[in-house]
């Protein structure tokens, strides 16, 4: 399914964003070999972007849609749902990235 997902921590269980809604998230990456490649988190800030569009790999939106309210969770995303056969950050062609995100909030 191109997503392994741990939860780290419950969200509330309720609220799940949809396709169309903006959601306000947390996220360090890394590759499989514990490589940090980005964070939000370093930069202090949050990011927002809207779930069923480009702004965001096919792995994190998939991801997002199956995770409540206030959740982390770790997702595994495999190539397919990452960055493929591009090179995006310092993240190989064909990698598998790890992705700690925190799910604030959406509207």
């Amino acid at each position: 399914d191109g997503v392994d997902i741990i939860i780290l921590h419950p969200g509330d269980g309720v609220n799940f964003p949809k396709s169309g809604q903006t959601v306000t998230c947390h996220y360090v990456m890394t590759l499989t070999d514990g490589k940090k490649v980005e964070s939000t988190r370093d930069k202090g800030e949050p990011v927002k972007f809207k779930i069923g569009t480009f702004e965001a790999i096919e792995g994190l939106q998939k991801g997002f849609k199956s995770m409540s309210k206030g959740q982390i969770a770790r997702l595994t995303i495999s190539p397919d749902f990452a960055y493929g056969g591009r090179c995006c950050y310092d993240i190989p062609p064909n990698s598998t990235v790890v992705l700690d995100v925190e799910l604030i909030s959406f509207e």
